[in-house]
């Protein structure tokens, strides 16, 4: 394993959803040897819960915890302190709920981490899901302008707030990055290796394109998930990452 292949592994989050810890489980196997990033989404962690997470950190995983929190200031910060204690290393929030409740989703995250003595997870914020198109935005949301427009603007907030970086789509990470600055975190869902099928995203772009566009993290799910070889599926992402 060189090290350009286990850079470039360690920005692959592969999403496990799966509906129980045993399905999840036979996909972190086939994995096994592979450094990437896990991510936890609500449909296993409603299920597997903390339990779940513990272990993929005890096989030396790295955790994104997806689940999204959205709700007022103080159980925000009340949910932050508890997936912090969990040892996840990332975890995000929704932009939309507002700078006030980004920034208690740090303060509860600081707490813990001191309290615990354990180092502070990477807190982002979600701005728009990949799978909502212009339409989707302005007629049904009721957010005016152009989808790139409102991201920036959220991530925008979330650095004001004190968070670490975004849930973008690949399309929007160079925008972000100007706005915000390159260290600024873009975490980019929407991501399909060449030849793959969209499926529900709208926004969507290669695993190369997204490095070559300079997100720091691509999130895969499907194409890996699915495919009928998905340690082979993982290694070709990996191999389109480094040709970037």
């Amino acid at each position: 394993m060189t090290p350009e292949y286990k850079q470039m592994a360690g920005r692959l989050m592969v999403a496990l959803d799966y509906p129980n810890a045993d399905a999840a489980r036979e996909l972190v196997e086939k994995l096994k040897g592979i450094p990437c990033y896990m991510k936890v989404g609500m449909q296993l962690f409603y299920t597997a819960g903390p339990e779940f997470v513990r272990e993929l950190k005890e096989k030396g995983y790295s955790v994104f915890l997806d689940v999204k929190m959205h709700d007022i200031p103080n159980t925000v910060r009340g949910g932050s302190h508890s997936v912090t204690r969990l040892g996840v290393d990332m975890f995000n929030v929704h932009a939309g709920g507002g700078a006030a409740m980004m920034r208690a989703a740090l303060e509860g995250a600081k707490q813990a981490a001191e309290e615990e003595n354990i180092a502070l997870p990477t807190i982002i914020a979600v701005t728009q899901l990949t799978s909502t198109d212009q339409q989707t935005m302005n007629n049904e949301i009721g957010i005016p302008g152009q989808v790139q427009d409102t991201v920036v603007r959220y991530a925008q907030l979330a650095k004001e707030a004190g968070l670490h970086g975004v849930v973008a789509s690949p399309l929007e990470a160079g925008s972000i990055h100007e706005a915000c600055g390159a260290d600024f975190i873009t975490v980019t869902p929407g991501i399909r290796p060449r030849g793959s099928a969209a499926g529900d995203q709208s926004r969507v772009t290669t695993p190369q394109e997204a490095i070559a566009g300079g997100t720091q993290f691509i999130v895969v799910g499907r194409p890996i998930t699915a495919a009928t070889d998905p340690r082979a599926a993982a290694e070709q992402i990996i191999e389109e990452m480094m040709n970037a």
